[in-house]
Order: structure tokens, then C-alpha cells, then sequence
């Protein structure tokens, strides 16, 4: 029986990491269901459908619990199961600091960012439980655990996501449910886009870890991989870096 899997903020930005976890989770035969508001899902959903991925598409913002609760119900009604659970949906911050940053986008950081992996596995495990267990990835950052000025509300979002991870792998682990996170660093999606237009700045982002150079969505969606295979079958509780290095350079 193939295995279903829901990936949050599925298709994004494109190019994403939501995206090349889905494509990459496909390569596995398993069965995709997509939870995303961007406006471009239905045509990417359709161009996946048409490479032979089964994929599903659900209009879900993540803050909204209602939201998260009506998926869950979606994938019970329509699969019956649910095996893997990709909390992958984020959003950033303005970059000031955080005495110019409004309580409104405080918010709404922390209401995508936190509130909606709380929600993506208050309203997922049990799924996960009535199929005897399962995996959960949750997607924080490097900078959840390495601060960065002007980045208050993401960087304090995805700390929270590293303990929250902790937590429920804690308070699940007998249920046969893993729960690990992910932290990328620099990878190369479009929400850099605006930062290699800052010559100055890109120069040293870019190159701010071991490797001296920028991750791939693909490089992030085979840790990920990785954390929901039997191939990580005694790893639960843990935060991976997939960040070249850049927390201890």
C-alpha cells in the first residue's frame, strides 16, 4: 500500500523546498496531498499530475485552524490514512528591528511559522495514530537556532518550532510516531531572490559556512527523505542541519 503523505506550503514560492519535497517524495510512489494558498498551485498541481505524480491539492492557510482541521478531514475522507506529515508552510518578516516591527506581522509570523506546525500535528497525529504510526518533518532554520538582526519574528517562530519538535516526539513516541525537524540554512529558493540583489550582502550570505556556498531545495527534500524512511527508524526528537556548516562557522 503506498503511503500518503501532506506536505504544507507544497508549492510556494517555486522552486521551492515544499515543491522539491513533493517531487521527491513521489520518487518514493507515494501518494501527495498538497496543502498551499498560493495562486499558482492548481497549475503546478496539474503539471505534477501530468508527470504521473498522484497528487492532491487542498487550499489551506495554516494559521487558520479551521483550515488545518478541514484538511485533515479532506485526507481521512478521501485516503483514510495518513503516514507523513511535512509541516513545510513559512512566511518571513519585514527586516527592521523589532521595535519597528507591527504586532500584526509579529502575528502573522508566528500564526504561520508556529502556530500552524501546532496545528498541523494537533489535527495530523491523530491520522497518524489510526494508521499505527508515522513521521512527522517540521521545517525550522538556522535561524531558530543562530540569531540575526532584523528577524525577530522568524527567527523567534522558528526557534519555537525546534522545541515544539521535542515535544511531541516526547509525547507521541509510543504511538509509533517520529517526530524530527529540519534547519536550512541559505538554500536557494526565491526568497533570496531580494538578497542577491545586495551585492555587499549576498557576498557574505552566500558564503557563510563550511562549504562556502548555497544549499539546493533538492539538498533539503533528501533530509527530509531521510527523517520520514525506516532508513531513520531509531531518530526521533532531533533538529537536523542542513545548513553547510553555517552554525559552526
Amino acid at each position: 500500500m503506498s503511503k500518503v503523505a501532506l506536505v504544507t506550503g507544497g508549492i510556494g514560492g517555486i522552486g521551492g523546498i515544499g515543491l522539491a519535497t513533493v517531487r521527491r517524495l513521489a520518487a518514493d510512489k507515494m501518494k501527495l496531498v498538497v496543502a498551499d494558498v498560493s495562486d499558482k498551485a492548481e497549475r503546478v498541481t496539474e503539471e505534477l499530475s501530468s508527470e504521473g505524480i498522484d497528487v492532491a491539492l487542498i487550499h489551506c492557510d495554516v494559521g487558520i485552524e479551521d483550515d488545518v482541521k478541514r484538511t485533515m478531514d479532506e485526507v481521512n475522507h478521501k485516503y483514510g490514512r495518513l503516514d507523513i506529515l511535512i509541516n513545510n508552510a513559512g512566511i518571513g518578516n519585514t527586516e527592521v528591528k523589532l521595535t519597528d516591527l507591527s504586532i500584526a506581522e509579529w502575528q502573522r509570523v508566528i500564526d504561520i511559522n508556529l502556530t500552524g506546525v501546532f496545528l498541523g500535528m494537533k489535527y495530523g497525529i491523530p491520522l497518524l495514530e489510526s494508521s499505527g504510526g508515522g513521521a512527522i518533518v517540521n521545517v525550522s532554520s538556522l535561524l531558530g537556532f543562530k540569531g540575526k538582526k532584523l528577524m525577530s519574528a522568524y527567527n523567534a517562530s522558528k526557534a519555537g518550532v525546534i522545541t515544539l519538535t521535542k515535544n511531541a516526539a516526547l509525547e507521541f513516541g509510543r504511538q509509533n510516531i517520529r517526530v524530527n525537524a529540519v534547519a536550512p540554512g541559505v538554500i536557494d529558493t526565491p526568497i533570496v531572490d531580494g538578497w542577491r540583489e545586495q551585492e555587499q550582502k549576498w557576498k557574505i550570505l552566500s558564503t557563510a559556512n563550511a562549504l562556502r556556498r548555497i544549499g539546493t531545495p533538492l539538498e533539503v527534500a533528501n533530509a527530509i527523505r531521510f527523517l520520514v524512511s525506516e532508513e531513520s527508524s531509531y531518530i526521533t526528537g532531533t533538529t537536523l542541519m542542513v545548513d553547510g556548516g553555517g552554525l559552526t562557522f
